[in-house]
């Protein structure tokens, strides 16, 4: 019998901060290093060092780029771990970009935080710095999906692909002949720019994601919210502003809204792309066609179609063109990024529109703005919110329970555990319950730092 010791570090109980750590008698590996994001109690968990000895980690492995998941990295590197990090090519592409723009935020944010005296700590320091961040990229290396990676005699990997962003994965994991599947974000079926997500056929230890695991996407008319907020913000000479995650979510709006265009559904106003890790990420798109649904001609003509805004003078520029526009900026949970310079400008406004689109996460400012938060504070100020404010959940990059149920039911066996993370409490229970009702699987909702042992 060998043991295995599993750690739920995130994403355990809550959404983000995925972290899943797996001590084997022969390699210790980490699924995914992300940072918490949300409550301002999860948040500061990111500052607090890991409960295991960082040192011992072999290897992670990334399903995907997303900060939640990737975004705990230069820490990891900083308190010890000199390992590998392996994941898809696209994966490190984006993680990449994500790493490093997080990086410069928070350095400009810790600056200016000192500068304006708005941070209790002094003085206030990054998260991690650009150069630490450099120093996590040089342990990247990347796999192709769909082949088995030999880590040791008993322990092998194979990424398969999971829809959701681009280059993002499901893992199976094999150890002494037990399959551990590690769901990552599970992807939709009818995305626009991606294929349908891979379903594992076997898994003796499931790790699901649960973000929607109590709810269905809403049949909204997309078409019809777009076109209708883009003529009112016509006829109110105003700015339409759309928070956006710059991985997948931009890029799926901009195809949205060239289609509307080229159908002449909508009029021809002025949009612009005002997200410097955005840029970066449809630079991916157009390095990895075989990743995504766009022809290489396709793509083209789309961002052909948009303004790209590179600097933060021309960002400026565009908050003081008097023209109705239409403004995509990260970030999507309205937590920083170039948004907040707009919102900042232009929030009190009553010619302006807010469009959330997709999951806001509690301690958002997004969440804030959804549940009709009169004013915002932002940068240690507070602003009058007289935007009105609009939402398309149906835009979610993650699967909603018809597409988790779905995903699972090519499993041909009963796994001897399932254990649900990625989710909001009630999304877990929720889900406990509909899993055991319909397939009569044992389904463990592990809560934060708790560990579990495998005798196999």
């Amino acid at each position: 019998m060998n043991k295995i010791k599993i750690s739920f570090l995130g994403a355990s109980g809550t959404v983000t901060g995925s972290k899943f750590y797996l001590e084997t008698p022969e390699k210790n590996i980490m699924i995914d290093c992300g940072m918490f994001q949300g409550l301002k109690e999860l948040r500061v968990k990111n500052w607090e060092p890991l409960p295991i000895d960082v040192s011992n980690i072999d290897y992670v492995l990334l399903t995907h780029g997303h900060l939640d998941h990737t975004g705990y990295l230069p820490r990891l590197v900083k308190e010890g771990f000199n390992g590998h990090i392996l994941g898809t090519e696209p994966t490190l592409s984006i993680a990449r970009t994500i790493l490093l723009d997080s990086a410069k935020i928070q350095e400009e944010q810790a600056k200016k935080a000192n500068e304006e005296g708005f941070s209790k700590h002094a003085p206030a320091l990054p998260f991690y710095t650009i150069k630490e961040a450099e120093a996590t990229i040089s342990l990247f290396s990347s796999c192709e999906k769909d082949e088995w990676i030999t880590l040791s005699d008993q322990c092998r990997f194979k990424f398969k692909y999971n829809g959701h962003i681009i280059g993002a994965t499901f893992i199976e994991l094999e150890i002494y002949k037990k399959t551990f599947v590690f769901s990552g974000d599970i992807g939709r079926l009818d995305d626009e720019l991606l294929n349908p997500p891979e379903r594992p056929q076997w898994a003796d230890f499931l790790f699901l994601e649960s973000t929607y695991g109590n709810k269905l996407h809403p049949k909204e008319d997309i078409t019809e919210i777009l076109s209708q907020l883009i003529v009112k913000t016509i006829h109110d000479q105003g700015t339409l502003i759309i928070p956006s995650f710059a991985v997948e979510r931009l890029q799926l709006l901009m195809y949205i809204l060239w289609q509307l265009y080229k159908k002449n559904v909508i009029p021809n106003i002025p949009i612009f792309i005002d997200s410097p890790m955005g840029n970066n990420v449809l630079d991916v798109f157009e390095q990895f066609p075989n990743w995504h649904k766009l022809s290489p001609k396709e793509y083209q003509a789309m961002c052909n179609h948009f303004t790209i805004i590179t600097s933060y003078a021309d960002t400026w520029s565009t908050i003081d063109d008097k023209r109705p526009k239409v403004v995509i900026a990260g970030s999507g949970m309205v937590t920083g990024g170039r948004v907040l310079t707009y919102l900042k400008q232009l929030i009190d406004e009553p010619s302006t529109k807010v469009l959330l689109v997709g999951f806001q996460a509690e301690g958002t400012r997004g969440r804030q703005l959804l549940e009709g938060a009169h004013e915002l504070k932002i940068h240690g100020k507070y602003y009058p919110v007289k935007a009105s404010i609009h939402l398309i959940e149906s835009l979610s990059a993650h699967a909603d329970q018809h597409g988790l149920l779905h995903w699972i039911n090519a499993i041909k066996n009963i796994p001897e555990k399932v254990f649900l993370i990625h989710g909001e409490p009630t999304a877990l229970d929720a889900f406990r319950v509909k899993i055991k009702d319909i397939k009569g699987w044992d389904c463990h909702i592990p809560k934060l730092n708790e560990v579990f042992e495998l005798w196999i």
